[in-house]
C-alpha cells in the first residue's frame, strides 16, 4: 500500500502543535461515525426525485442493508421483519449530492500550513492517490453533509501530474471506510500555452509548455511499453509508478485534464484522444467555446461553480449563472462542481445549482448536475447519483425542495447508515441560543 510521507509528517506536526498549546487539535470532528444499517427502512408517501426517471409524488422507497430494494410511485406492501416505516408525507427524498472536484479532507485551515496536505513532492506523481491523505475527522465533512453533500471527488494538487483522484463518502472512521474508489482517475494540470498572472494552479507558462508536454508523452509512452512487456512476460519487475496508470491506459478511468482556455482544451483533448485515453475536463469556464469538441469526442466537463465573477471583461455579469443552461442547450455532458480551493464552502453546492435555475436551467437538470452527472463524471454512477433499485441508499430527506433557501435537510443516509446532521456550526448556534434563552430574549 502506498503511504504519503507528507500525510505522516502533517499528522505528526498537527498532533505536536495540539500537545504544545494544550488546545484541541486542528481538524477534529468529534461526532461519532454512523453505524451500519441493521434493519429495513421504508420511506412512505414522499416526493421521490429519482433523477434517472420520473418524480413520484406520494411514493415509497425501501432500503435494506445499505441498498435501495424498491422505488414505487404508490404504496409498497412489505412484511420484512423489523421494518421501520418513516412517515415522509409532504417531504422530499433525493440522492445525496455529489461534489465532483474538491480537496475535502485535505485542507483544514488555509492559513495554517500544517493542516494542508494537498500536494506530494515532485511534479509527476501518478502513483500518488488522494484517499490516503484524507482526514476522516475534518471539521468540513459534517458541515458539507448537513447541506446534502454526501460524496465527493478529492483531487490532489500541484505539479504537472498531481496524482490520482479518489472518490469518498463523507462519513467513516478511516479513509478506507470512506473510499468508494481509491483510484478514481488520473489528474493532469495541462500546461498553459501562454502565461497568466491569474493562473494559481497549473502546469506552467509559455516558456516550458513544449517541455512539459514532452514529459507527459514520455511518461505515458513508457507506461504503455511497461504494461505491454508485463502482459507478455509477468516476470518483468513491477514498477509502481507505471502500475498506477494501468486503469487510465486501459480506459477504465478518466484522465482529468485541468484547463482554462479553449486553446488548452483543444490541445489537451486532442492529445488524450490520440493516446487512446478517456478524457474529462475540469474547470471548463470557456466550455461553450469548445462545446463542439466536447460533443464530438463525448467528453464530460465539470464547471467549477456559478458564484464567481466573469473571467473576462467582455462577459456579462450573468455569464457564470447562464453557463449551465447554455451547455445543456448545446448538448454537452456536464456537471456542476466548485473550485478546489472553495471546498470549505462545499455546503453551498446546492445554492450554486439553484442560481442556475434562476437563469433558465430547469430544476430537473440542475438537480442532475449535482447528483447523477457528477457520479457519471467520477465513474460511480452504478452506485450513487439516483434513486434506483440496487444502488446505494445514499440520500437525503428534506422538508422542501433544497433549491429553496428555507428548506431544511431533516435526515440523511450514506449506504443506509443514518448520518448525524450536526457539526461545529450547529453546536455554536446552540451555545449562543442558550445564552439568549438565559437572558429571556428567546424561548
Amino acid at each position: 500500500m502506498h503511504i504519503h510521507p507528507t500525510s505522516i509528517v502533517a499528522a505528526a506536526t498537527v498532533a505536536l502543535a495540539g500537545a504544545l498549546t494544550g488546545s484541541p487539535l486542528f481538524a477534529q470532528d468529534l461526532i461519532p461515525k454512523a453505524a451500519p444499517q441493521d434493519h429495513p427502512i421504508l420511506l412512505r408517501g414522499a416526493t421521490l426525485h429519482t433523477v434517472s426517471g420520473e418524480v413520484h409524488g406520494g411514493g415509497d422507497l425501501l432500503f435494506v442493508n445499505g441498498k435501495i430494494t424498491a422505488v414505487s410511485p404508490g404504496t409498497l406492501k412489505s412484511d420484512l421483519e423489523g421494518l421501520e416505516i418513516i412517515d415522509a408525507k409532504g417531504k422530499h427524498v433525493m440522492p445525496g449530492f455529489v461534489l465532483a472536484t474538491s480537496t475535502l479532507g485535505l485542507v483544514e485551515v488555509e492559513s495554517v500550513d500544517m493542516t494542508i496536505d494537498t500536494t506530494e513532492a515532485g511534479t509527476v506523481k501518478p502513483e500518488v492517490y488522494a484517499a490516503v491523505a484524507v482526514n476522516p475527522d475534518s471539521w468540513w465533512l459534517p458541515v458539507a453533509r448537513r447541506n446534502g453533500v454526501l460524496v465527493a471527488g478529492v483531487f490532489p494538487q500541484g505539479g504537472l501530474v498531481p496524482g490520482r483522484a479518489s472518490v469518498m463518502e463523507l462519513d467513516g472512521w478511516t479513509w478506507e471506510d470512506m473510499a468508494i474508489e481509491r483510484d478514481g482517475g488520473l489528474s493532469i494540470n495541462w500546461p498553459a500555452s501562454r502565461s497568466s498572472r491569474f493562473r494559481r494552479f497549473g502546469g506552467g507558462g509559455a516558456d516550458n509548455t513544449e517541455e512539459r508536454i514532452a514529459n507527459l508523452n514520455r511518461l505515458f509512452d513508457a507506461a504503455a511499453a511497461y504494461l505491454a512487456a508485463k502482459a507478455k512476460d509477468p516476470t518483468v519487475a513491477t514498477d509502481l509508478r507505471f502500475e498506477s496508470m494501468r486503469s487510465v491506459l486501459d480506459g477504465k478511468r478518466h484522465v482529468y485534464l485541468s484547463v482554462t482556455t479553449e486553446e488548452q482544451a483543444d490541445a489537451a483533448i486532442t492529445w488524450a484522444v490520440g493516446k487512446g485515453l478517456k478524457p474529462a475536463i475540469v474547470g471548463g469556464r470557456d466550455a461553450l467555446h469548445f462545446a463542439s469538441l466536447l460533443k464530438r469526442h463525448d467528453v464530460p466537463v465539470a464547471i467549477t461553480g456559478t458564484h464567481r465573477l466573469p473571467h473576462r471583461r467582455d462577459l456579462s455579469h450573468r455569464s457564470t449563472y447562464q453557463l449551465p443552461v447554455k451547455l445543456e442547450e448545446a448538448g454537452v455532458r456536464w456537471c456542476l462542481s466548485m473550485r478546489a480551493r472553495d471546498s470549505a464552502n462545499a455546503r453551498n453546492l446546492v445554492y450554486e445549482a439553484a442560481a442556475s435555475v434562476a437563469h433558465g436551467l430547469s430544476p430537473e437538470a440542475a438537480l442532475r448536475s449535482i447528483t447523477l452527472s457528477p457520479a457519471e463524471f467520477l465513474g460511480i454512477a452504478d452506485r450513487v447519483g439516483s434513486l434506483e433499485e440496487g444502488k446505494h441508499a445514499t440520500m437525503i430527506l428534506t422538508d422542501g425542495h433544497p433549491f429553496e433557501l428555507t428548506s431544511k435537510i431533516e435526515r440523511a443516509w450514506i449506504q443506509g447508515r443514518e448520518i448525524v446532521l450536526e457539526d461545529k456550526q450547529t453546536a455554536l448556534y446552540g451555545k449562543y441560543r442558550e445564552k439568549y434563552r438565559q437572558q429571556g430574549r428567546v424561548k
